[in-house]
């Protein structure tokens, strides 16, 4: 991976910002260390306001997760995207804006009715991407700009390449998708008997369902299959340009062994690591893990 894809340094003195959201995974440090910025998601716990990473640390909302509060998602008010826009554009001549996947939430939707009134100053990327995925096309996006792409022509290639990206998540509990509604509390209490885990995936648009094995051991392989044949079929002529990720709302511990049987499978590949955003940790619950392949620019 180039160097300055990581640190952030500029090659080029074209004035073009990077804004993404929290649910790429990069914490507002983070986004401080790459010179980019990080609109921080909204969520409502038992009819409060907070914002991922400012009012709201990972701890805080696991231990409201655990204790069952009313927890929903929200998206950035029109009125928060606007006043980071407007400090955003004192300093540069352009943003290049990555919102979640327009699939998962509305957030990206409601950017682009915005960015209409920036007279092209403000380019949203509809790239269909969360978590890791999202993080690596801010690292392309920081790599496009320091090669001196224009705004217009970063969104044409993150958008080209939108759909270079697969992801596999294991959910440790039912609960939460059952109180979702993702799957019926029949299927959830026989499903906990049974020491069934779903292995669910995205590819793109939503969370869909891919295969339902008994155990973390078989789930583990099952992902770790899926990823392999994603690497030596769907994505076979590009292979050379892939990344693979590793995201999680379990443990750290269990996380770097996780990442650790990742390598060990695919040595050489360069890993994207972080916990999940808390938008999807919502819908899953504690305890999962996650494996993804991307296409860097």
């Amino acid at each position: 991976m180039n160097k300055h894809r990581l640190t952030g340094e500029k090659i080029n003195m074209s004035k073009i910002a990077i804004v993404t959201d929290s649910n790429s995974g990069i914490t507002q440090e983070r986004g401080k260390e790459l010179g980019i910025y990080v609109l921080p998601m909204p969520f409502f716990i038992d009819g409060e306001i907070y914002y991922e990473d400012i009012t709201l640390t990972q701890k805080q909302f696991y231990e409201k997760l655990g204790a069952d509060s009313d927890i929903s998602t929200s998206q950035p008010s029109p009125g928060n995207v606007m006043e980071l826009w407007e400090k955003v554009l004192k300093e540069y001549d352009e943003i290049v804006c990555i919102p979640m996947s327009s699939g998962l939430s509305s957030t990206c939707a409601t950017a682009m009715s915005i960015a209409d009134e920036y007279k092209g100053r403000v380019q949203v990327v509809d790239n269909q991407r969360i978590s890791v995925t999202q993080e690596q096309s801010v690292y392309d996006a920081m790599y496009l700009r320091d090669q001196g792409k224009s705004a217009a022509e970063i969104k044409e290639v993150l958008e080209r390449e939108k759909l270079q990206a697969s992801i596999y998540i294991t959910v440790d509990t039912l609960k939460y998708l059952k109180k979702g509604g993702r799957i019926t509390p029949a299927a959830a209490a026989i499903g906990t008997v049974l020491n069934l885990k779903p292995v669910l995936q995205i590819q793109g648009e939503k969370l869909d369902a891919f295969a339902k094995v008994r155990g973390w051991k078989a789930a583990k392989k099952t992902m770790l299959n899926a990823i392999e044949k994603d690497l030596n079929e769907r994505f076979a002529d590009v292979k050379d340009k892939m990344v693979l990720g590793m995201a999680y709302t379990c443990s750290k511990e269990e996380a770097q062994e996780w990442k650790q049987e990742i390598m060990d499978r695919f040595p050489g590949y360069d890993i994207v690591e972080g916990p999940l955003s808390l938008s999807v940790a919502c819908h899953i619950g504690p305890g999962a893990m996650a494996v993804t392949c991307m296409k860097k620019v």
